[in-house]
């Protein structure tokens, strides 16, 4: 069976970032990307608030960056999803893709955290034909129809404010009375004149014979005020928050009430021991690239004081 020192599950800024420090540290480690190889940026157009790129840098480009910095400093970086771990003792042993297995002396789990859906039967029934959780994946489907965005915080912000230059017309389905976005994002959508906000409503449904034509939606639900309508869409964006990727752990880490990664004090400690977490998979608070890429470095700082501790390095 193969050995490493250091297992990284995922990728993205936590997981590139505490591999360049863990080469630049000596310390042999494998990274098996997941099922998003470079995480949630790959999917996010222009970023403007990673420090070092005054004009700004593509996703995809920032991510691609960081992950051949890794492999330039020895990280060994592979396509695979961790699909099974066993912590109960050290070297913890991970199977990849079901299959192959891979024995660590430490653990960096950086999977990151996936969309959330609403839980209605229709999202399932027009997967692939009108519903998404990805604009700027299947934004250019969409050139100049009519979409919808579900969602009031930055990223449904964010959504609304890329579909609104390839689309037509922009609905944002928002459950509360305002928006919960910054209000950088705010302000980018309020100056977007085909983009009308639908405050106070929640999405019951969809219709469309061969995909999505329209959605179901009630008003003030639960009041006297409660008024049904619908609205002529050609695609519906789910942008309604994220849920941390923690199922292949099958239970032996500490979770929190919203399933985010419990850590130990001021480190990057989960409550087993060797094994460490960063980025959005443990961060219910900030969930920023910089952040990210902030606590994967610490992560990696963190095996390196397990692993001298231990005699192993």
């Amino acid at each position: 069976m193969e050995k490493t020192k250091c297992l990284i599950i995922g990728s993205g800024p936590a997981g590139y970032t505490a591999a360049i420090y863990a080469s630049r540290a000596n310390i042999d480690n494998v990274m098996y990307e997941g099922i998003q190889p470079g995480g949630q940026l790959t999917t996010t157009t222009e970023i403007e608030n990673f420090p070092g790129f005054p004009t700004g840098i593509e996703g995809f480009d920032l991510m691609e960056n960081m992950k051949q910095q890794a492999e330039r400093v020895g990280s060994v970086i592979r396509s695979g999803v961790v699909t099974a771990i066993d912590l109960s003792k050290r070297p913890f042993v991970a199977t990849i893709d079901g299959k192959d297995q891979i024995e660590a002396e430490s653990v960096i789990i950086a999977t990151g955290a996936s969309a959330k859906y609403l839980g209605i039967d229709d999202e399932k029934k027009y997967s692939g034909m009108g519903v998404s959780a990805c604009a700027t994946c299947d934004g250019f489907f969409y050139r100049k129809k009519t979409v919808a965005v579900v969602g009031g915080g930055d990223t449904a912000c964010e959504e609304a404010s890329y579909l609104s230059n390839i689309a037509k017309k922009v609905y944002m389905i928002v459950r509360k009375d305002y928006l919960r976005a910054s209000q950088a994002m705010q302000k980018r959508v309020n100056e977007k004149e085909n983009i009308e906000i639908l405050f106070n409503c929640n999405t019951v449904g969809l219709f469309g014979e061969n995909g999505v034509e329209g959605a179901h939606l009630v008003r003030h639900k639960g009041t006297d005020h409660e008024e049904m309508f619908d609205i002529a869409i050609d695609g519906f964006f789910l942008a309604i928050g994220h849920r941390p990727n923690t199922a292949f752990l099958n239970g032996q880490i500490t979770l929190d009430e919203q399933g985010y990664i419990e850590l130990q004090g001021k480190t990057t400690a989960t409550n087993v021991e060797g094994v460490f977490a960063a980025g959005d998979v443990a961060d219910p608070i900030y969930r920023q690239a910089v952040s990210a890429a902030g606590m994967g470095c610490h992560a990696a700082l963190d095996v390196q004081q397990f692993l001298m501790a231990k005699g192993l390095i």
